[in-house]
């Protein structure tokens, strides 16, 4: 099943970070964002992953391209010029990074990827947003209902204290406030074939007409998780997630399987990596 990582933003409200690199790049504990969100599905097996890539999309295409180099160790033979790598983390992992365009929307992304997709149920998310979601009891849940689309909704992570007055007196004062009313999209989406059909042009985000019209026609379920989630929309949220990097099991991957058995027996029985000569 392909997993389409939708990665062609500006991020123009992290400027400072993507004025140089788009914003799926930015790093949290030393790795571009779209690592710690590709971890996620690798977690529960999912490993086929097609990037849409737009804003600056050289920068991802080089950093998957030159990945083995980056992440190895490695021998160079000074007088001949020949490298063998070493793998440090092999990764089982099929990549494609495809150019959707500087100012296609959401929607178009994923259009434009309706021959890379095929016939198959497949799974869509953002590059920018992380969280502990079981993905196998996501897609119970969206074969279960039968229609065309699943969203995973979240709960929005608190930003702001709360200040609770009584005649100009604070009687009480919340640091973290959570509003257990809202739910909002968290991406982590399944859909069928059939969603490229509420998708009019390559202009629309995906955001309004085609899941507004899917919710109308009962075509849209939402896949409701109580856990961890976290976008990284501000400088704020990237120092954030970079903070709870630091922790040996980053709240993203709690309760994930180290080895998902289940979904990919063979991640159990990796052949030993050969040496890579370059």
């Amino acid at each position: 099943m392909k997993v389409i990582l939708l990665a062609g933003g500006l991020g123009s409200r992290l400027a400072e970070e993507t004025v140089r690199v788009p914003k799926p790049m930015v790093e949290i504990g030393g790795r571009p964002i779209i690592m710690h969100v590709m971890d996620i599905y690798s977690r529960w097996g999912f490993r086929d992953f097609v990037v849409a890539g737009g804003y600056k999309c050289m920068s991802i295409k080089a950093y998957f391209q030159n990945f083995h180099l980056t992440t190895a160790d490695f021998t160079v033979e000074l007088g001949s010029g020949v490298m063998t790598l070493r793998p440090t983390r092999p990764l089982d992992w099929n990549v494609s990074v495809v150019d959707t365009g500087l100012s296609t929307m959401t929607g178009g992304r994923l259009l434009l990827l309706r021959d890379w997709i095929g016939r198959d149920t497949f799974m869509v998310t953002y590059s920018d947003g992380v969280g502990n979601i079981d993905l196998k009891a996501l897609l119970a849940f969206h074969r279960s209902h039968g229609r065309l689309a699943t969203v995973t909704a979240v709960r929005p992570p608190a930003r702001f204290g709360a200040l609770e007055i009584e005649d100009g007196q604070v009687v009480d004062f919340s640091e973290k406030v959570r509003q257990k009313e809202a739910w909002i999209n968290g991406g982590f989406f399944v859909f069928e074939p059939g969603v490229f059909d509420y998708i009019p042009a390559l202009s629309e985000p995906l955001e309004q007409s085609p899941l507004s019209q899917l919710a109308r026609d009962g075509e849209l379920f939402a896949y409701q998780h109580d856990g961890f989630w976290h976008p990284m929309d501000t400088i704020r949220d990237r120092d954030h997630l970079d903070g709870l990097c630091r922790e040996a099991t980053p709240p993203w991957l709690e309760g994930m399987p180290e080895h998902p058995a289940e979904l990919a027996p063979h991640v159990l029985n990796l052949p030993q990596r050969e040496p890579i000569h370059v």
